[in-house]
């Protein structure tokens, strides 16, 4: 497939607002409503877009405490890798999950409701996690910039 400006400009049009119609994209595309929709069929067929999502505002739902836990595993054979990565998955709690590089293994970006839930949280959930062998927390004070959207 042949990913071109157009391509990369309705991209960027739907990472802003999903729910436009063709209709609308074309407009701003100066294309017809079958040329858009055909280029998101096949930008949808190509794997460039990967899925449609609602993004949920975190303080309408109470889940607006966001913690960044660093975690290191006691060591890193590949069994407790994909041992930990494994447990890590099912945790509602973790949104993100990052293998890094640097003095800890894994980056965890983790939403809850207060500090009790994030204490309930380690205590019950993450500490129970066979091979880490410590983490530390660091909890946001402000969000500055949360973006979906990637630039091309």
């Amino acid at each position: 497939m042949v990913f071109d400006i157009i391509d990369k400009k309705l991209l960027e049009y739907l990472q802003t607002d999903s729910k436009q119609t063709n209709k609308e994209l074309s407009n701003k595309l100066n294309l017809s409503v079958t040329a858009v929709y055909e280029r998101i069929k096949k930008l949808e067929k190509a794997g460039f877009i990967d899925r449609y999502i609602a993004l949920v505002n975190k303080e309408k739902v109470a889940k607006n405490f966001v913690v960044f836990c660093h975690i290191k595993l006691v060591k890193h054979s590949q069994e407790y890798v994909v041992s930990f990565e494994n447990e890590v998955k099912k945790l509602s709690e973790v949104l993100e999950c990052y293998h890094i590089s640097g003095d800890y293994d894994y980056l965890l970006k983790v939403l809850v409701e207060d500090m009790a839930a994030f204490r309930e949280f380690m205590v019950k959930k993450l500490t129970t996690i066979n091979h880490i062998g410590s983490t530390q927390s660091m909890f946001v004070i402000n969000e500055v910039k949360h973006s979906t959207i990637i630039n091309f």
